[in-house]
């Protein structure tokens, strides 16, 4: 990790693929990733992390799966929300999307259980930023 400030727009700029976040920083136990987002992710749950989303720049939709039912929230830039854990969720991004998110390190970007996993969509605890 570096231990000079890192502008998110540049970090942004060191990559292209969607779905597949970068670790920008650590705090504590916890990663905080940048990732491209366009089109669908996959359902997923976490079962024992809450997971924390930012939106820099573009529109989120967060599906949900909740005891009452199935909602969408909607995320502009700027918006904060987060997923509380055991909730199953799906984020998509019509239109393109850059997000931070806040989850605990080596947490999987497709949860414990999930649907069938695209080929656009990157399982991984996070990639090493280069900048």
């Amino acid at each position: 990790m570096s231990n000079e400030p890192i502008p998110l727009s540049k970090a942004l700029a060191s990559f292209d693929a969607l779905w597949s976040p970068r670790i920008v920083t650590r705090v504590n136990d916890y990663d905080v990733r940048i990732a491209k987002v366009e089109g669908e992710h996959v359902w997923h749950v976490h079962d024992d992390t809450d997971e924390f989303f930012l939106v820099l720049d573009g529109e989120l939709h967060i599906s949900l799966r909740e005891s009452d039912g199935e909602r969408t929230v909607l995320l502009p830039k700027g918006a904060v929300f987060t997923v509380p854990q055991g909730t199953e969720h799906r984020p998509y991004a019509p239109s393109g999307a850059a997000i931070l998110m806040f989850e605990p390190a080596g947490t999987l970007t497709v949860g414990d259980h999930h649907d069938e996993i695209p080929d656009h969509v990157d399982s991984t605890t996070g990639h090493t930023l280069n900048t």
